[in-house]
């Protein structure tokens, strides 16, 4: 099914490649002698992302898979320095994070707008032959060439910025919950897996505050086989500070459907587990005072829990003051940016993670200009007396 919510793309980035510095000896009316003045050359164009608000979605990087910054510009005679090439700036949502396509390092990670992360440096450029010029070798043949661009094939994942992760099993009442206790309206219907992507809610707390909650698609036994939609949109609870564990609580065991999450989300990452954890037992409208005393006593003791039913508004007050109370003691600023987010990936499941987020074909490489064009000669018979060398 197709859709815009696209939080997994794989783009090449090349940076500009530095300008060669010029060979260019003085020429002038009455001046025999001119000497060296060949200008250096530009430097090459760097690559950056940068944060901005106003992206929820990586959808605007699927059709344009090449960010190519532009070259730097030779130097001239009379000492002309060469142009920079143009920097290429690469917008993405907040929570994007970059990796290295070819061996899952972890490149960089981009949290607030405006924020700016050089991926790519462009190649210096070429120093010119007055640079080169001393009391033994006045007249020097030779300059500097640019430095070389650089190149990388990387992995953009969209990991959202929120406070509260909802995970739960399908039908669980996940959206009812966002929609009921924030300006958020997420599809609500009664078949399974209703909710194919995730949505982020703000609720609105007591004086003035607030914190942020996401819903992602439900998660079934044996997710981490591919059954159901699989564990891809567990990336978007990787920052949350707080879990909030919903399961209905006409279900035939709550405990058991606890573990059975518990292990889905250790078979992804068992680092989720060392994050805060509430269990929610939604649709409680449909329970009486005696059943929800039973159903709580073989509840885990060590797991703040409540019963709710957001259609109804039972609990959902109290709901908010627990979760609130469970954020005020967590590092939300930290959670942002955890070890858990900045781990490489595992190249064993690279491949297969291509394949399932549709990004496993090669991405054509765009060839560059086979020649640069002579700019800082006046004839071409001059190259017999001129070299480029690599001065290091």
């Amino acid at each position: 099914m197709e859709t815009n919510f696209i939080d997994y793309v794989k783009i090449i980035c090349r940076s500009g490649k530095g300008g060669r510095g010029s060979m260019h000896m003085h020429r002038a009316k009455y001046v025999p002698n001119g000497g060296p003045d060949g200008g250096d050359g530009g430097r090459g164009g760097h690559v950056y992302l940068r944060g901005n608000r106003n992206y929820w979605t990586l959808l605007h990087l699927r059709y344009d898979r090449h960010v190519i910054a532009g070259h730097g510009g030779n130097g001239g005679k009379n000492g002309s320095h060469g142009a920079d090439g143009a920097d290429c700036y690469i917008d993405v949502p907040c929570g994007t994070v970059v990796y290295d396509a070819d061996t899952g390092r972890f490149v960089c990670d981009v949290t607030e707008d405006g924020q700016v992360v050089m991926l790519l440096r462009g190649g210096r450029g070429g120093l010119g032959n007055k640079h080169f010029a001393t009391s033994t070798n006045q007249a020097p043949r030779y300059a500097q060439p640019g430095e070389p661009m650089q190149q990388l094939t990387v992995i953009m994942e969209l990991k959202m910025l929120a406070d509260v992760g909802l995970v739960g099993f399908p039908n669980a009442g996940k959206s009812t919950l966002v929609n009921a206790i924030s300006s958020a309206h997420p599809k609500i219907a009664g078949y399974p897996f209703t909710t194919l992507e995730p949505s982020v809610g703000v609720v609105s707390y007591r004086d003035n505050r607030s914190f942020v909650i996401a819903d992602i698609p439900g998660i079934i036994e044996g997710a981490s086989e591919g059954k159901g939609l699989g564990l891809r949109f567990l990336r978007h609870i990787e920052r949350n500070a707080l879990l909030l564990f919903m399961i209905p609580g006409d279900t035939d065991n709550i405990r058991r459907d606890y573990e059975v999450l518990l292990n889905e989300l250790t078979t992804y990452n068992p680092d989720l587990l060392t994050k805060q954890r509430v269990l929610a037992i939604t649709k409680a409208d449909l329970l009486d005072d005696e059943l929800i005393q039973m159903l709580s006593e073989d509840l885990p003791d060590d797991l703040p829990h409540l019963f709710i039913s957001a259609v109804t508004g039972f609990n959902i007050t109290p709901l908010k003051d627990l979760l609130w109370q469970q954020l005020d003691t967590a590092d939300r600023q930290q959670a942002h940016s955890s070890a858990i987010v900045h781990r490489d990936k595992d190249l064993t499941f690279l491949q297969a993670e291509l394949a399932d987020e549709g990004e496993d074909e090669d991405i054509p490489i765009l060839d560059d200009d086979a020649l640069e064009p002579l700019d800082d000669l006046d004839a071409l018979d001059d190259l017999d007396d001129y070299e480029i060398v690599d001065l290091e």
